[in-house]
């Protein structure tokens, strides 16, 4: 019997989801896909879920995009008539998960990995963390969201850097530039990564699901409308018991 595609534990609060393809990568192949379109949004409709932890199987990498030898012989018409493969899909279903979403990353985070780095809400990283978007040396580009998100992290200038050259930032640079939230030694990555976790499901979750909603607007709205809905989720929450 294979080993899972990926691994889920549920624990005070927390959902730890962890990539299961350390012989590959953690690379997403068509079975794992699927399996994480699913699960996101179910992950997101369980009361006993406050927080999603993602990370990937062993420290060489927390992922690094698409399974080259699965898509190595397709064409542009099996890109867009194969739904099941339509890549931004995954990205999505991570990005409009309602409660926060945290990437814990080691090692490789590149093409496809990075744009799913993207999509959650908080970064922490190793000191060995690298991220990149390489597809460029591939004669393609990013196609789930990193020429998007990826100036929205850290600037026009260094997203074109990325991905223009293919060149990569490691863990420090990209907590610099704002890609990740912060740095840790790699010995204690989860231990962090789960410490703030637990302490985003100490607060009142109605909150905390206002907050996420409003630091989101403000990528894709003009300032003041965004200020307008801030102001008006601050004076929702007053009506909560939480408050």
């Amino acid at each position: 019997m294979s080993d899972p595609l990926y691994l889920l534990s549920v624990e005070d609060g927390v959902a730890l989801v962890t990539l299961n393809r350390p012989q590959a990568m953690n690379s997403i192949n068509r079975d794992l896909r699927l399996q994480l379109l699913e699960l996101f949004p179910a992950l997101d409709l369980r009361d006993d879920v406050n927080v999603i932890v993602l990370t990937g199987a062993g420290d060489k990498a927390f992922c690094t995009g698409a399974d080259l030898k699965e898509r190595s012989a397709r064409t542009t018409a099996d890109m867009v008539h194969d739904r099941h493969y339509v890549i931004p899909k995954f990205t999505v279903a991570v990005a409009s998960v309602s409660k926060p979403v945290i990437a814990a990353v080691s090692g490789w985070a590149l093409g496809g990995g990075c744009e799913f780095v993207l999509a959650c809400d908080m970064v922490v990283a190793s000191e060995s963390a690298k991220f990149g978007q390489p597809e460029i040396k591939l004669g393609i580009i990013p196609g789930a969201g990193g020429t998007q998100r990826l100036p929205r992290s850290v600037g026009k200038s260094k997203a074109m850097d990325m991905v223009l050259t293919g060149r990569m930032m490691d863990a420090q640079e990209a907590e610099r530039a704002g890609l990740a939230s912060r740095v840790v030694p790699l010995e204690k990555l989860m231990e962090e990564t789960l410490a703030a976790a637990l302490m985003i499901c100490s607060y009142s979750q109605v909150a905390v699901m206002a907050a996420k909603e409003s630091v989101n607007r403000a990528y894709e709205s003009g300032l003041s409308d965004c200020v307008m809905f801030e102001c008006r989720m601050f004076h929702a929450l007053f009506a909560t018991q939480d408050q």
